[in-house]
């Protein structure tokens, strides 16, 4: 390691991490997993810890706990952590500092999740790749890109496939933006759960389960999800059977469902384009299972679906909530599905305005509201309501996140 500090510069960059920035490089080869291990240790603030092209043979997991720190390999394609012989069940990566960027590698096969922060402020995963080479598996970790708790989180050009749970996975986190990368054959593409204030754009989820879950779960210390966008994203042919493992949340979720918002708040879905996903190409539905939470609301409130193109789908209803569906609104699916459950107190009297739900979208597009809470109490005489002219309106849009990262601060 060498660190280079120009004199002339001493007295004003004294107190800046950056003035005593070093690269520590780490070439493949025999000891490389004590030899990354021990350079993530050793990093100081503005350190760049460069990982040479080649494959990494690696049996222990990595992890970062210093602040200011790059992470970069010679590209996805060059620079591979592998971590098939793994011996704990942990992630592969591990940050938990602020200010770090991991950018320009590959992971393979881990144990448990690919790379994951916990706990970090601006955090950026750009270009990575996390894949489980044997294709989709219950046994293979559950997340592929995790930051949890944690707060402006940029997701950028990476890509994810084999994941068990969600390819990319946000969760109880504030301030995100998930952009321009590509997700397959995980069960769910994407997922941003508990999080408020996410920007999910230009992404490309295709062969998951379902393409991007917007969900809100109870027991989970931070709660209210909330202020999430869904624009601009290809979200075509998610048939992959669920792989899931049984009591996993995203084990409900039929194979050919293409955005799911579930109790969730202020939801914005648009611009997307939808094709050729068996189920439904959108699903808005309540918590389905019991539980024992004072905070949590089960139902969404606020979502906006407008503005998408739709194309071949809903001919393949899968599973459970595929036969729930179809037993109501028949098939092939609409478009969009709306379970319809409110809460009872509204069922009997109304929902206020910024709680509803409103589509607005091209003539021909197919809609079903399928008013379960009818048809639990009246059966015999509830049909779905599929005239999509009656819940015709709009939310105010949640502003663009705009992360420190984009700003250079």
């Amino acid at each position: 390691m060498q660190r280079f500090l120009p004199i002339a510069t001493l007295a004003l960059s004294l107190f800046s991490p950056a003035a005593f920035a070093a690269d520590i490089a780490v070439e493949a080869g025999e000891g490389a997993n004590e030899r990354l291990i021990e350079a993530l240790i050793s990093a100081q603030p503005g350190d760049t810890v460069k990982i040479g092209p080649g494959r990494f043979e690696l049996t222990e997991g990595l992890s970062l706990d210093v602040d200011d720190v790059k992470v970069q390999g010679a590209g996805a394609g060059q620079t591979v952590l592998s971590f098939k012989g793994q011996t704990g069940a942990g992630e592969g990566v591990l940050v938990t500092s602020d200010r770090v960027v991991l950018e320009d590698f590959a992971v393979e096969d881990t144990k448990g999740d690919g790379v994951k922060s916990k706990g970090s402020d601006q955090i950026t995963f750009r270009n990575l790749s996390v894949v489980w080479t044997g294709g989709p598996k219950a046994e293979n970790g559950a997340y592929g890109v995790y930051p949890v708790s944690s707060k402006n989180v940029l997701i950028d050009g990476v890509y994810v496939s084999g994941a068990s749970d969600a390819g990319i996975y946000v969760g109880q986190s504030e301030d995100i933006v998930v952009r321009n990368s590509r997700a397959e054959y995980n069960v769910a593409g994407i997922e941003i759960e508990n999080s408020k204030r996410a920007d999910v754009t230009r992404n490309t989820v295709t062969h998951n389960t379902g393409g991007i879950l917007v969900f809100d779960l109870p027991n989970l210390p931070v709660q209210g999800g909330q202020d999430v966008r869904v624009f601009d994203n290809d979200v075509v042919e998610n048939d992959t059977p669920n792989f899931a493992p049984k009591g996993n949340i995203v084990a409900i979720v039929p194979k050919g469902i293409g955005v799911m918002v579930m109790a969730n708040r202020n939801v914005h879905v648009f611009g997307n384009r939808f094709d050729k996903n068996g189920t439904a190409h959108v699903l808005i539905a309540a918590y389905p299972n019991e539980y024992d939470d004072d905070n949590y609301m089960f139902v969404p409130r606020g979502v906006f679906i407008h503005g998408n193109t739709y194309g071949e789908g809903g001919y393949e209803p899968d599973g459970e909530v595929g036969k729930i569906i179809t037993d109501v609104s028949g098939t092939p699916v609409p478009d969009i599905v709306w379970d319809g459950v409110t809460r009872i107190p509204e069922y009997f009297s109304w929902v206020s305005a910024e709680d509803k739900v409103y589509i607005d979208e091209a003539d021909g597009t197919t809609f079903a509201n399928l008013k379960m809470i009818s048809q639990m109490l009246l059966p015999w005489s509830t049909s779905p309501d599929t005239d999509i002219a009656g819940y015709k309106g709009s939310l105010p849009e949640p502003a663009p996140v705009k992360l420190p990262q984009d700003s250079g601060s």
